[in-house]
């Protein structure tokens, strides 16, 4: 290695020092400067006499047009050939991208009028790479001659892309009698590489909006390249289709839109580079949290719109999922002693003897909603502990080197219970009107038979049902209810009740009926009481502590006819007794009425049912003669006024 480096130093010793750089050769747009040293030799030196570097790189205003047609333009006063010509630039040459190429506009002539182009000039219209001394040199988009150093797709130099997101997407022509035009797509001010595809009848056109406030529009009606708000456009126009290309940054809003022109539907394919358009950024430092003797300061960041300068809410930076919030820098300040104490005081480290300020939060409240999701919240706040450990609360900023906690949380996100109607029952009677049952559940989100549905949502239980069979005569009339173990199953979970934590009246077991025939009673005990959430028991409390009507205690309840009255109707036998009246249907026949008047007002009484003669077709009621034909409804009871009396 020692040799290597000698030997390079005697190369370089053979030559003279660099000369000062020369005058850029283009004053905007990056130009080329060069350097030269000579040779303090007899003999040959090794390496070059002459350096180059880029210089001038600021964007040229865009009146100041294309740096190769200015020196193809230059000779339009220069006879060829004996005529003269109005010359126009031939880019992208890819044999010989830095000679001078240039066309006779109107004519198919097309001439190298100098086989160098000056230094600076770009080798293609897309890159930053540029002519010197008639070689395409490459130049980084960081300026500098050899540079490999390129732009992402959002245009930053070097960067990773995450300052702007890709946008595709396809429009359809929707023909209406009464609209024109439609709008594609708003391409918003920044955005980059911006290419359109209509295929179809359609027209594209172009409207744009500056951040002035100031609107233009362009119709698109021929091929060619043209300025638009400082942008730069081409348009290709073929008979079945249309290409819009932007390289962009678009200088203002631009809103392409298509005017309707035929019977057949067009579509728009496209696809560009959207800026993130607000941004977080890092504030400066917060005042010291001290003036003496040891504090901190906290950095924090802020939103910030980049078309308007201006920082806006936090909100508008959340939007986008590619910003990510910087976190807060802390560093210690204001390190000399407090005048007051004596010497210099040591500063310990903040998380042995002076903790950081935290984030303290209150426990959350109650959940707003039992079940189907609801929200609980709490309050956090910054706070500080000094050395003794007293702690005090401080201002927010102090805090944010960490992220707030959160103040509001989901919960009982699980589905609230719902009723669930199983199958029905099959009807009460085997021909004519009948009823039919069915069970309806409480369940849960676990599947689980619960309480808490709504009564106003329940599904009926109960509902008549048609047998299509006729019924013939001689046939009981009895009102018709569903046996066990429906009508028992659906009135038990009817009235099932389940322990909350809130009083809730809790109805036990009815007990068995009273009588073993006809019509009894049937009681029950009925508690208030409470679920304790937190030892998950259930405890007795006194009846006044239960709001909302008391179930009752006390029904009347019927087990079936007692010896002597009349039995249940059975199909099977009445064909066989009576199968002479199968061809006919009865007229007139037996039915109940309602019932009478309770015998008593309180302390129990009987109901009687009122069995009258009715025409089937007219429902009209008729002699009672007429029915003799039909055998008669047993009597039938039920109990009524059930209260106890009141003490005389």
């Amino acid at each position: 290695s020692s040799r290597t480096a000698r030997s390079e130093e005697d190369r370089d010793s053979l030559w003279d020092a660099w000369g000062s750089w020369s005058e850029c050769s283009r004053t905007c747009g990056g130009g080329a400067s060069y350097s030269l040293r000579r040779c303090l030799s007899s003999k040959t030196c090794e390496g070059r006499n002459i350096r180059y570097r880029t210089c001038s790189n600021v964007d040229c205003p865009p009146e100041a047009g294309d740096f190769r047609a200015q020196q193809c333009s230059a000779h339009n006063d220069v006879k060829y050939q004996g005529q003269f010509y109005e010359w126009l630039p031939i880019s992208n040459d890819p044999d010989n991208p830095c000679s001078l190429k240039c066309q006779a506009r109107g004519a198919a002539l097309v001439v190298e009028l100098a086989p160098k182009v000056l230094d600076g000039t770009r080798c293609y219209t897309e890159s930053l790479d540029m002519c010197i001394s008639g070689l395409c040199q490459i130049v980084g988009c960081d300026r500098q001659l050899g540079s490999a150093v390129k732009e992402d797709n959002c245009g930053v130099c070097n960067g990773d892309g995450s300052t702007c997101r890709l946008i595709r997407g396809q429009y359809k022509s929707q023909l209406s009698a009464n609209k024109l035009d439609d709008t594609v797509v708003a391409i918003p001010y920044g955005s980059r590489q911006v290419r359109l595809v209509l295929k179809g009848p359609d027209h594209l056109y172009l409207e744009t909006k500056t951040l002035q406030g100031v609107k233009s529009e362009n119709n698109l009606s021929s091929t060619g390249s043209f300025l638009m708000d400082n942008s730069s456009i081409d348009f290709q126009k073929f008979p079945d289709k249309e290409i819009l290309r932007i390289s962009g940054p678009l200088t203002a809003d631009f809103t392409i839109k298509i005017r309707y022109a035929g019977a057949a539907d067009s579509s728009v394919q496209f696809i560009f580079y959207q800026p993130i358009i607000h941004r977080w950024r890092e504030t400066d430092f917060f005042p010291c949290s001290a003036s003496c003797g040891g504090g901190y300061q906290l950095t924090s960041a802020e939103c910030f719109d980049l078309r308007t300068k201006r920082v806006v809410a936090d909100q508008y930076c959340h939007y986008y999922p590619e910003n990510i919030k910087p976190k807060p820098k802390l560093q210690e300040c204001n390190l000399d002693p407090c005048p007051a104490s004596d010497g210099y005081k040591q500063i310990m480290p903040y998380d042995l003897y002076h903790p950081l300020p935290r984030w303290e939060s209150t426990p959350w409240t109650a959940c707003s909603s039992s079940c189907g999701g609801g929200i609980q919240s709490r309050s956090v706040s910054c706070v500080e502990e000094d050395i003794q450990g007293h702690i005090s609360p401080v201002e927010e900023w102090k805090c944010m080197y960490t992220p707030k906690t959160p103040v509001v949380q989901p919960c009982n996100i699980f589905d609230c219970p719902k009723w669930l109607a199983q199958e029905w029952s099959p009807c009460t009677v085997t021909c004519g009107q009948g009823l039919r049952y069915r069970v309806v559940l409480c369940i849960d989100h676990r599947g689980m038979h619960t309480g808490g549905c709504s009564p106003k949502t329940k599904p009926h239980i109960k509902e008549e049902c048609i047998v299509p069979t006729p019924c013939y005569k001689p046939k009981e009339k009895l009102p018709i209810e569903a046996k066990l173990p429906w009508y028992k199953q659906a009135q038990e979970l009817e009235e099932g009740a389940v322990v909350s934590e809130e009083p809730s009246f809790i109805p036990e077991a009815w007990s068995t009926c009273s009588v073993t025939c006809g019509v009894g009673s049937q009681v029950r005990h009925v508690k208030c009481q409470v679920l304790l959430s937190f030892s998950q028991s259930v405890a007795d409390l006194p009846i006044d502590e239960c709001e909302g009507p008391k179930p009752v205690s006390q029904r009347a309840c019927y087990s079936g006819p007692c010896s002597g009255e009349a039995t249940e109707y059975i199909p099977e036998e009445t064909e066989l007794l009576y199968g002479s009246l199968q061809e006919f249907d009865e007229l007139y026949d037996w039915e109940y009425e309602g019932f009478t008047e309770c015998s008593e007002s309180c302390g129990g009484g009987v109901q009687e049912a009122v069995v009258t003669c009715l025409n089937k077709q007219t429902r009209e009621t008729a002699d009672e003669t007429l029915c003799v034909t039909s055998r008669r409804p047993p009597q039938l009871l039920k109990a009524c006024s059930l209260d106890p009396c009141p003490p005389r």
